[in-house]
């Protein structure tokens, strides 16, 4: 019998010694740290021995950089994006561009020197800029010549820290050597080795794990009891490029412009006439100037007598300048595209200007496509350069700013220009499917708040219309036609419409329904909507006003604009 008994106890206890080492297995497979580590390449998202990973602004972004030839590059739309976007990509020509107050650098692509317009220029070290898979990269130490950011590589795998900004961030140090893991658990793959006292930023804390990034950008989650000395601490700013001054002119009253709609030379002859009956008008503006070819001729109704004319009446001649009216056959893509068609226009105009003693350039270029919006700034720029050296006053006309003209990039007209006018008028216009006001109070008062998000109120003027439409519905067909104040007046009086006050549209309207059916509508502008636009004008203290244009008013307005110019 007891020999029975003691294998019975034997296996009982091996039993229990299996089972205690199974619980201690499965509490250690539980609870124990995984050295197990992460896929670097894949973490990072590298794809090539010449592709670099970006962490900005604690997360690895989308874009990348590359590494050619011991060189760093980014992609032009990345270095626009998060770097400068004043550098401009002259596909045509096959050159990288960057403009200063004074003059524009221009580097070919695929080459390592530079030159600038002043006559001066250098080589550098590394290819400035390259078409490597169809697109354009530019070498990171060329863009921080012009620009303040700091970056650092890193290799084994490929990865790039990049900051932009230098904001106060929380920090702490390591207590004791560690892991960054790429998720918050002892299970979590290892990203990387730390070391005791190493300095990491902290980005989220959580119940046991706190995710930070490490000095070499490895973004994970240590443990909370790892952490210690924990504070807030202020990087060092990058301050090497200092930012040229935009020294403008700026005339320290009031702007009143108004744009004389000259259809040739003997147009010239009208200016007494439009200018007798006005009140504080300072400046007037000429269609003088109009692009006539693609490779940059313009075509001119310029008059010196015109000028000292417009000088004995106290008056500033801004020569304006267009796009629209030189011919059908003019591409504004192609003159755009080239430095040397740009720079044709520009010194065609700019000569003339001086000649005969022009105070200022008003540049009016419509129907920009948006495929072209970096082109016509770059114009824009360099249009700039040529008035500053030349004392001329640079305005620049402007659609009420939506989303979908934000290509004409108000933000950097309002530093190399003197003065941004925004055409406050042609909310409805002829093609316009409905019928409706050519300048509601809050369409106006919107292009004048949403411009000055984008540009000091001493260079916005508001441009008002001295026209209105009549529009005509018939069987779902809407037709319109632009008249002037005077003329609208008269159309008015003819038809016996009673107007009524349209509170929302800050007009007085009316209508009336013609024998044949034919709805006639009116939103009538007029000394009153004009005061209302101006109220705004004042309550948000811009440049001044522009009236477009001589000729189409009543002179009751006169006395409402000199009030504001004047006040």
């Amino acid at each position: 019998m007891k020999k029975k008994v003691i294998p019975a106890i034997i296996i009982i206890v091996l039993i229990f010694v299996f089972a205690g080492i199974f619980v201690l297995q499965q509490f250690a497979k539980k609870y124990s740290y995984s050295t197990e580590k992460a896929d670097l390449d894949s973490y990072f998202g590298v794809t090539s021995d010449s592709d670099v990973p970006i962490v900005y602004k604690n997360e690895i972004i989308d874009e990348h950089a590359k590494l050619l030839d011991g060189t760093y590059y980014m992609d032009f739309n990345s270095v626009q994006k998060y770097l400068n976007d004043r550098f401009f990509y002259g596909e045509a020509d096959g050159t990288l561009l960057y403009t200063t107050p004074t003059a524009v650098i221009t580097t070919v692509i695929g080459t390592d020197s530079w030159t600038d317009s002043e006559g001066g220029g250098a080589q550098e070290s590394y290819i400035i800029s390259r078409i490597e898979d169809e697109t354009l990269f530019v070498a990171l130490d060329y863009v921080k010549k012009y620009t303040n950011f700091s970056y650092e590589g890193f290799t084994d795998p490929n990865h790039m820290l990049l900051a932009t900004s230098w904001e106060d961030e929380q920090v702490a140090k390591i207590s004791k050597d560690t892991q960054i893991r790429l998720r918050g658990g002892v299970k979590s793959e290892v990203l990387k080795e730390i070391s005791k006292d190493e300095t990491v930023i902290v980005l989220e804390e959580l119940e046991n794990w706190t995710k930070v990034q490490s000095q070499d950008g490895y973004i994970g989650y240590v443990e909370n009891k790892r952490l210690k000395d924990q504070t807030t601490k202020s990087p060092i700013p990058v301050t090497d490029y200092q930012e040229p001054e935009f020294a403008g002119i700026h005339r320290d009253h009031k702007i009143n412009l108004g744009f004389h709609n000259i259809g040739g030379v003997g147009g010239n002859d009208t200016l007494t006439e439009m200018i007798s009956g006005t009140k504080s008008l300072n400046v007037v503006s000429p269609t003088w100037f109009a692009v006539s070819s693609s490779a940059g001729d313009v075509r001119s109704f310029a008059s010196s007598s015109y000028v000292n004319t417009a000088h004995n009446n106290g008056l500033e001649v801004w020569a304006l300048l267009d796009n629209f009216t030189g011919g059908s056959e003019v591409s504004t893509s192609e003159f755009l595209s080239h430095a040397t068609s740009r720079a044709a226009i520009i010194n065609n105009v700019v000569e003339q200007c001086v000649s005969i003693g022009v105070d200022g350039i008003n540049l009016d270029f419509e129907m920009v496509a948006s495929a072209d919006g970096q082109a016509f700034v770059q114009f824009m720029r360099e249009m700039s350069i040529a008035c500053r050296k030349n004392g001329l006053v640079f305005s620049v006309d402007n659609y009420v700013p939506m989303n979908f003209n934000d290509y004409y990039d108000l933000e950097e007209q309002g530093v190399f220009a003197d003065y941004v006018i925004i055409m406050g008028y042609d909310e409805h216009y002829a093609g316009s499917k409905e019928a409706g006001s050519v300048a509601s109070l809050g369409y106006v008062e919107n292009g004048i708040i949403n411009t000055l998000k984008e540009v000091d109120a001493s260079k916005v003027i508001n441009a008002v219309p001295f026209y209105t439409r009549i529009w005509h519905t018939k069987d779902g067909s809407v037709s319109s036609e632009a008249v002037g104040i005077k003329t609208a007046k008269g159309y008015i009086s003819n038809h016996n419409i009673e107007l009524t006050w349209d509170a929302e549209a800050g007009q007085n309207y009316g209508e009336f329904t013609a024998s044949d059916g034919t709805l006639n509508q009116i939103w009538m502008e007029d000394e009153t909507s004009l005061g209302q636009k101006i109220d705004s004008m004042k309550a948000n203290n811009i440049a001044g006003i522009a009236e477009w244009s001589l000729g189409m008013e009543s002179s009751e307005v006169w006395d409402v604009i000199a009030a504001y110019v004047n006040g």
